[in-house]
């Protein structure tokens, strides 16, 4: 025994066995978050129970069953409720009832001993809307303006027909918000600064008065447009609101719900497995390419996965050259000594320095000194109000940047001492110098590590959430920063964050029963991304070692 001990395979089984417990731990993380968030986008079945409270008449209560618990009876009678004697304890289920605008929440506890059993009615509706959750109940009539326009077995196609019209217009009036309006706004905005500009630089009354002059007949030209492009929104508006459904909630009352707040519409109860799972992928879409609604809780993730990515990507691009040129001075040129040992020691420590330090050095150095020194000489005109003198997207890919530049000049420093000598050698004994041996032989070969250091800064980047709070990362920006106003890329914008929006939906939510499920869904979407994101940086990397392997044979 001793002797197994000393040959050290009792210690290569305990690593083995660990990694093999890491993995398993990794992948039943993985599992729960995609059970728990795919789950949610499932058209599951409504279902109907009688329901009769300690105090009050009978009601029914339509709605989806998202879990039942079992619970002490002890318990919910110090609660307050009143349990049947001789139990012990009590089945509890949470029903998603929809329908805010009518009872006031989305979510209801009812016990076992209170409702009589399920069952699952045909021609049950489930609509998603803009505004106000989802509504569950039967659909009864279609009116256009007042008039009927179907009911019964013809409802159906009309209402999906209609839904599908309501939701071009809705998508024409937000195209026309956020490109037309947008312009125009933008275009008073210019005038306004010049106008700002000319005074600071105490212009002349004769070129103040004719630049005056020119934006006024220009401003009226604007509104002029304004008001066009006004009146058309109206029509829009009033267009999409013609149609409205009539539908009956489960406990017996008729509601009027207008097609212009209706996203999707299906009939969960009576789909086949097929339509589900068609449905099913419609939702996740609708998820991945939406913009969020209802503080969070609805809606999909957008411009949280544009933003995350737009912010690795800039991050990738500032702190690959950097840390790369500061590695090959450290490893190549500097003179060995005290002062490098500091250095070398210093970039070590700034790999442990907790993450929020980054961010109250971003805000106080990006953000305030640099943004504003910079506000003060490009942009006084604006001021008070800041245009870089406040977070955004390139202060947050700026820090992000100093966050993991340590780990991408130990990659590269690394890569470059793996370098045989016999190379450098052989490059120089050829007549080359040692710039050109460098530049040519070493930094190529050493392409690999220094791509092993960026994909390390992006799966740390992508993940980080406290210095990103700080420094240009906000709870709601569904406005990209790309439009077609000049220039084109607002680096200046703040952004969403898929790390930000998990905090946001999980800790700070208002409704903690619908964000639940979004919340795992968007982890699931936050690891998905860094995988990819990681994967295709390690598939250059593999091309890039094998293309020199080959060259070097």
């Amino acid at each position: 025994m001793r002797a197994w001990f000393r040959s050290g395979t009792p210690w290569i089984w305990l690593n083995g066995g660990a990694i093999a417990l890491c993995l398993v731990m990794v992948i039943g993380i993985l599992g729960l978050i995609a059970v728990r968030g795919g789950s949610h986008f499932w058209p599951a079945d409504l279902q109907q129970t009688e329901w009769t409270p300690e105090q009050g008449e009978k009601k029914t209560i339509l709605g989806e069953l998202v879990r039942s618990e079992l619970v002490s009876a002890t318990m919910v009678r110090e609660a307050g409720a009143s349990v049947p004697e001789g139990r012990d304890s009590v089945t509890r289920y949470l029903v998603k009832v929809g329908n805010r605008d009518i009872y006031g929440r989305d979510f209801a506890w009812y016990m076992d001993y209170e409702i009589s059993g399920w069952t699952i009615p045909q021609g049950a509706i489930a609509l998603e809307r803009r505004e106000r959750g989802n509504f569950y109940g039967f659909p009864l009539r279609l009116t256009e303006n007042g008039q009927l326009v179907a009911e019964g077995s013809a409802l159906w196609a009309q209402l999906q027909q209609r839904i599908e019209r309501a939701n071009k217009i809705f998508d024409e009036m937000k195209s026309i918000e956020k490109n037309e309006i947008s312009q125009i706004n933008n275009d008073i905005e210019k005038l306004r600064l010049k106008d700002r500009k000319l005074v600071l630089s105490k212009a002349s009354e004769a070129e103040l008065a004719a630049f005056r002059a020119e934006a006024d007949a220009e401003r009226a030209a604007l509104n002029a447009d304004y008001e066009v492009i006004q009146k058309r929104l109206d029509e829009l508006r009033t267009e999409s609101n013609r149609d409205q459904l009539i539908a009956r909630t489960g406990d017996g009352r008729e509601v009027t719900i207008s097609l212009a707040n209706i996203v999707r519409a299906h009939l969960p109860n009576d789909m086949s497995v097929t339509e589900k799972l068609l449905d099913y992928f419609v939702a996740v879409g609708n998820f991945l390419w939406d913009e969020p609604r209802e503080a969070n809780t609805e809606g999909g993730i957008f411009p949280a996965i544009f933003g995350t990515v737009t912010m690795v990507i800039l991050m990738s691009i500032i702190v690959t050259p950097f840390g790369v040129l500061a590695a090959i001075y450290l490893r190549e040129y500097a003179k060995q000594g005290p002062l490098l040992k500091i250095i070398r020691i210093s970039v070590y420590n700034l790999a442990g320095v907790p993450s929020i330090v980054y961010g109250v050095f971003g805000l106080g150095f990006f953000v305030y000194i640099m943004g504003g020194s910079i506000d003060q000489l490009f942009y006084p005109e604006a001021l008070p109000s800041p245009t870089f003198g406040t977070p955004g997207l390139f202060w947050a890919s700026l820090t992000l940047a100093l966050l993991t530049l340590p780990v991408v000049i130990v990659s590269t420093e690394e890569g470059l001492s793996r370098i045989p000598s016999t190379i450098r050698m052989g490059s120089l004994a050829l007549g080359a110098t040692k710039s050109e041996t460098l530049w040519k032989v070493v930094v190529p070969l050493a392409t690999p590590a220094m791509m092993t250091g960026l994909i390390l800064a992006v799966a740390r980047a992508a993940g980080e959430v406290a210095p990103l709070m700080l420094v240009g990362v906000v709870k709601l920006a569904p406005t990209l920063p790309i439009d077609t106003n000049f220039p084109f890329v607002h680096l200046e914008q703040k952004i969403m964050h898929l790390g930000f929006h998990v905090f946001d939906v999980g800790f700070q939510s208002p409704n903690v029963e619908a964000s639940r499920p979004l919340l795992y869904a968007t982890a699931l979407v936050l690891v998905l991304l860094i995988v990819i994101l990681n994967m295709s940086a390690i598939y250059m990397r593999n091309r890039l070692r094998e293309k020199y392997r080959s060259d070097s044979d």
